[in-house]
């Protein structure tokens, strides 16, 4: 399609890695706010700006479907918005999920096909339409934030 490849690495500590949560295409997802198994939100990448997208493009190495970076500065379209699919009521901290594509319905997967130069050794990520080992995701690092702890913020906040 053009757009920018999405890869996926084994280094834990690739500053590329960082992904930004918030609410699907048009709504506002505040920080703080638990996620429910089953909502949409949006998958922004901190370094670029851009949203995970996907959309009908064959992706180049597995033959499943693309999964690219799109738009600018977050603003992007419906084609950004992805489905948290989690046991429970909410995605917990150390808990496994899947990411379902929203239009298309493919899961957010990565398997082992690798790109050569000038991006040699990150792995291809891509949509499947089958449920595997390959699509189930974990947030290894980042900040996380309570509830509770960002209003007790706000009920303490001072102007200066």
């Amino acid at each position: 399609s053009g757009q920018q490849s999405v890869t996926g690495v084994t280094s834990v500590d690739d500053s590329n890695s960082y992904w930004r949560i918030r609410g699907k295409t048009a709504t506002v997802c505040e920080r703080g706010t638990p996620i429910k198994c089953g909502q949409p939100i949006r998958l922004t990448h901190v370094n670029t700006g851009r949203n995970l997208h996907s959309h009908h493009f064959t992706s180049p190495l597995s033959g499943n479907q693309e999964v690219s970076a799109f738009g600018e500065e977050g603003e992007g379209d419906y084609l950004d918005d992805w489905t948290v699919l989690c046991n429970g009521a909410y995605w917990v901290r150390d808990g496994e999920v899947r990411f379902k594509h929203s239009s298309t319905e493919v899961l957010l997967s990565v398997t082992g096909e690798q790109y050569g130069r000038p991006i040699s050794g990150q792995k291809e990520v891509h949509g499947m339409a089958q449920p595997s080992q390959n699509n189930y995701w974990k947030a290894m690092e980042g900040i996380f934030m309570k509830p509770s702890e960002l209003l007790k913020a706000e009920a303490h906040h001072a102007e200066l």
